[in-house]
């Protein structure tokens, strides 16, 4: 079976969002079944250096023309294939409706790669500018023939360096523009370098430990711990606060944060293993909070800070119940700190004691096991629904939800406990005062 798969003009656009170490690409791709049975899946390939960093992978086929066009979701699944060349691997789409012989769609792919960009030199002084190389190929890796191909590569400032030619090449600005190319055979594959300014900081969190706590008495408690790193080009030499403050160095150092949390927001603290930091500006309305914070010192390629971000929430915004009586949470995944990316998270709930059968709905593939947690009066222990998932960027903070069920009985649990025990040391000085241990004559 024969596929041809066409680029138009912008077929294949590279665009970087460089705020932090990933970028996207968006695929405008046309396929065409030039078989005789009809097909059901498109397969897309990667080299095995960028599968193990891609983030995300969306799908959609285009319905329609001009302004009456529209997106429908396609389903999308890592698959293998058992003569794959070179280590390729793959992602499977599959298709609303099979392909007939002959018959063309329209497909629409966004993926996100994470630590795509190697800064070079490896190591900058204060006062310079930060350079990074991005690899990657002028003609798409495709197990198809590919009947025509343009590729388009966005970088963020007009300051490049260098770059590969692969011909046609041409360079606008911020844009290079490999293509088209035409009749290539499947694997086709030329490696491009570019090398380029980009002082946007690398804020990676290497690792995100977030809690949520479940309290049936009023309120969600969420603490969150932050192991955050500069992935740029690691700093050389000797730091210089006059130089800081004073002059336009330190470019591709960043010492500002801003962590997106959910309106009606209360009870904010800021802190590190020092203690409280008071660098911190909160701002709220009736959409969202917004949590700007500072670091105990700016942060430079190489360097790293520990910190720990906590809040609550009112419960009633969060927790529901579903209509065959179970009680949900419903709240986002992902990281609040903007434009960043996180190594590995690992996300927390923590149900009220007594809670049973827990399940948890996640929109993407996460690993999920359970812990139980003791607190202040706790008998049997919590459960706590565990989430983890790596290679996280801000189109992961999407809604989840956690469901269990809960008897109210046991929300009388720990105020019967205190009760009993105030009650008996109450009868125990009660006796005691009217024991009379003196020894008779």
């Amino acid at each position: 079976m024969l596929w041809h798969w066409t680029r138009v003009i912008c077929g294949l656009l590279a665009l970087f969002i460089l705020v932090q170490s990933c970028h996207s690409t968006i695929l405008l791709i046309e396929v065409e079944n030039t078989g005789t049975s009809p097909v059901s899946e498109v397969l897309l390939a990667f080299p095995p250096t960028q599968f193990d960093h891609i983030a995300s992978l969306k799908a959609a086929v285009t319905i329609g023309k001009k302004k009456k066009k529209s997106y429908v979701p396609l389903e999308v699944n890592p698959t293998e294939l058992p003569d794959a060349p070179n280590g390729t691997k793959y992602f499977k789409i599959l298709l609303l409706n099979p392909l007939s012989a002959g018959e063309a769609a329209t497909l629409e792919v966004l993926y996100i790669l994470t630590h795509s960009l190697e800064p070079f030199p490896a190591e900058i002084s204060q006062s310079e500018s930060q350079l990074v190389y991005y690899r990657d190929s002028a003609i798409i890796l495709s197990p198809y023939y590919i009947k025509q191909q343009t590729t388009f590569i966005r970088t963020p400032s007009t300051k490049v360096e260098s770059f590969t030619r692969v011909e046609p090449t041409t360079r606008a600005g911020t844009e290079l523009k490999y293509g088209p190319y035409k009749d290539r055979p499947a694997y086709s594959y030329s490696p491009v370098l570019v090398h380029f300014e980009n002082n946007s900081p690398f804020a990676v969190v290497e690792e995100l430990v977030r809690e949520v706590e479940i309290s049936h008495w009023g309120s969600l408690q969420i603490t969150e711990h932050y192991t955050l790193a500069h992935a740029g080009a690691r700093h050389k030499g000797v730091f210089s606060r006059v130089d800081y403050q004073g002059r336009s160095s330190g470019v591709s150092s960043f010492k500002h944060l801003l962590a997106r949390l959910p309106p009606r927001v209360h009870s904010v603290f800021y802190r590190d293993q020092i203690g409280n930091i008071s660098s911190s500006h909160l701002r709220t309305d009736s959409r969202r909070s917004d949590l700007e914070i500072e670091p105990r010192y700016p942060l430079f390629g190489g360097w790293k800070a520990t910190f720990l971000i906590g809040y609550g929430l009112p419960l009633q915004d969060f927790l529901f119940e579903s209509p065959d009586g179970r009680r949900y949470l419903n709240f986002t995944f992902g990281c609040p700190l903007a434009e960043t990316v996180v190594d590995k998270l690992t996300l927390k709930v923590v149900l009220p004691e007594g809670s049973k059968d827990p399940s948890a709905v996640v929109p993407f593939t996460v690993e999920q096991h359970l812990e139980t947690k003791y607190s202040y009066l706790d008998v049997v222990g919590r459960t706590v629904v565990v989430l983890e998932k790596k290679n996280v960027v801000p189109e992961h903070n999407s809604p989840f939800q956690v469901y269990y069920s809960f008897n109210p009985v046991f929300m009388l649990a720990e105020p019967l406990m205190l009760i009993s025990v105030f009650f008996f040391l109450f009868m125990a000085s009660v006796a005691y005062l009217h024991v009379d241990f003196s020894i008779s004559k």
